[in-house]
């Protein structure tokens, strides 16, 4: 029987989890809120997609804001 090496555990989370952690964050965060924009402008009945591209916009402003303050903390460390 072998004896088990010894393994220090990882401290540190590898870098391309934590990005795809923060990719699929901005996709489910844009995907959200252009699909809320879309459901309130069915609702709403207007022709031109006013509330999609708010939607849209305010989603991906939001997406941009979480990963400049992700990068922001990790530069901190």
């Amino acid at each position: 029987m072998s004896t088990p090496k010894n393994k220090h555990p990882q401290t540190e989370t590898p870098a391309y989890v934590k990005y795809f952690g923060l990719a699929f964050q901005m996709g489910a965060i844009i995907a959200l809120g252009t699909w809320l924009g879309y459901k309130l402008h069915l609702k709403s009945g207007m022709t031109f997609p006013l509330y999609l591209l708010l939607g849209c916009f305010l989603s991906l402003a939001i997406a941009f804001y979480q990963l400049f303050k992700s990068l922001k903390s990790d530069e901190n460390r």
